[in-house]
């Protein structure tokens, strides 16, 4: 029986899993770990929003019923290309056709002392490590006597403006300002301050420019403040250094700023492009190797004269063609060349308020956020996860009340330096 090995249980491993559920194939689905992860609504986990796990769902229950389909939970350490194998941290696997979907990592572009001191949002451990250090810096500073250092507790600072660090930014706020000051209420907090950085001119660089004029009048409405044209060049004990030699005091930098392939990709001894990307065919097969396909935030792509975006639909469409291309190639039949089709982008920045280009329409306000609530909820994993979503967006819509707000970490000491 011919025998497919999918790498990675993100959006694109989960896509052509599926896919090739039922079709008379050995398909074995190797992750590091055993659940599959919502990725896009981690933000949520760190503003205490939701818990972490309506946003994991078991990989082992995902597949139950999809016939052919097995999974073994082990860590991806290379591939002999040669010999077909899979190389494990406890052993090997064959393979007839390989399809690497072990996505992508936080880029730093070399500032090694912002990636030592920030927060990112890739996995559910970042977002319950930044849930922690959020409210660990509510409670220190509601002791501090001193004036300048407990501003510096109180200032966030989120680096880039595209989705993730819009959504969070305005998520932050709402938790800030409609929940936190009921927590504590000997907290001026006017004292607070949640900075968002954009080395560019504009944010959420993917949409138009009325929509991108429409999320930066309204994230500045709330009171976050924006700054475009601004890069950071490092981070300090307490502080976040600019470009221009502004020194920000701070204890919390959430970086957004950069996505690049995961640490597999180096492993692999394939031909590497920007952000560490390998370099595909058309059909997204190595070149040479055609039953090795790379996918997702692992691929490199150029589709009218452009890379495509690092991003789950992409991945998600990657996925379903690359099972599609595996049963022709067993079929004998040719492969078409792989087409992105972009059906749009958007973001949620507050309460009744998000922007949206889905199939060529813009919106924004109420109408975008009730879209963007949608859509997330039917991407979803699990009837489970669905409903808890929900119920806790219904809660929060009526109520204005972030329950989740639990410092989880064993000491439950506050941070001394920025990031930490």
């Amino acid at each position: 029986m011919t025998r497919v090995v999918i790498v990675g249980m993100g959006f694109g491993g989960v896509r052509a899993a599926r896919a090739l559920a039922g079709k008379g194939l050995d398909v074995l689905i190797i992750d590091r770990r055993n659940y599959h992860l919502f990725q896009p609504l981690l933000y949520q986990v760190a503003t205490s929003s939701l818990e972490e796990e309506s946003i994991a769902y078991p990989v082992r229950a995902l597949i139950r019923g999809w016939k052919g389909i097995r999974f073994r939970m082990a860590e991806v350490t290379g591939v002999d290309f040669e010999r077909r194998l899979v190389r494990l941290v406890d052993g090997e696997v064959e393979y007839d056709y390989l399809i690497m979907a072990a996505g992508g990592a936080t880029h730093f572009f070399g500032l090694d002392s912002v990636e030592q001191r920030a927060f990112q949002l890739k996995g559910l451990g970042h977002a319950v490590r930044l849930r922690n250090h959020i409210l660990n810096v509510f409670e220190r500073a509601d002791r501090e006597p001193d004036g300048e250092r407990r501003r510096a507790l109180l200032t966030f600072v989120i680096v880039c403006g595209g989705p993730t660090g819009v959504e969070f930014a305005g998520a932050l706020e709402e938790l800030i300002h409609h929940e936190l000051s009921r927590d504590f209420p000997g907290l001026d907090m006017k004292e607070s301050r949640i900075l968002l950085l954009e080395a560019r001119d504009a944010l959420l660089p993917p949409v138009p420019r009325e929509l991108q004029q429409y999320s930066r009048k309204r994230l500045e409405g709330m009171g976050v403040e924006v700054r475009l044209n601004t890069q950071v060049k490092g981070a300090e004990d307490g502080a976040v250094l600019l470009a221009d030699g502004t020194v920000i005091p701070s204890h919390t930098i959430v970086w957004s700023a950069g996505v690049q392939a995961s640490p597999l990709a180096a492993e692999l001894g394939a031909p590497r492009a920007a952000n560490g990307r390998i370099a595909v065919q058309p059909d997204l097969s190595l070149a040479g190797r055609t039953e090795v396909f790379v996918i997702g935030d692992m691929a490199f792509l150029v589709q009218d004269g452009t890379p495509l975006p690092m991003v789950a639909s992409v991945a998600m469409q990657q996925g379903e063609y690359a099972a599609r291309a595996v049963l022709a190639r067993i079929k004998g039949d040719a492969v078409p060349p792989f087409r992105y089709y972009d059906k749009g982008t958007m973001a949620i920045i507050g309460r009744n308020s998000a922007v949206a280009k889905v199939f060529g329409v813009t919106m924004t306000g109420f109408f975008a956020w009730v879209v963007w609530l949608t859509i997330h909820l039917m991407f979803l994993v699990g009837f489970r996860n669905r409903l808890l979503v929900l119920l806790n967006w219904a809660y929060y819509y009526y109520f204005r009340a972030q329950q989740v707000r639990l410092i989880t970490d064993d000491n439950g000491k506050p941070p001394e330096a920025c990031g930490t």
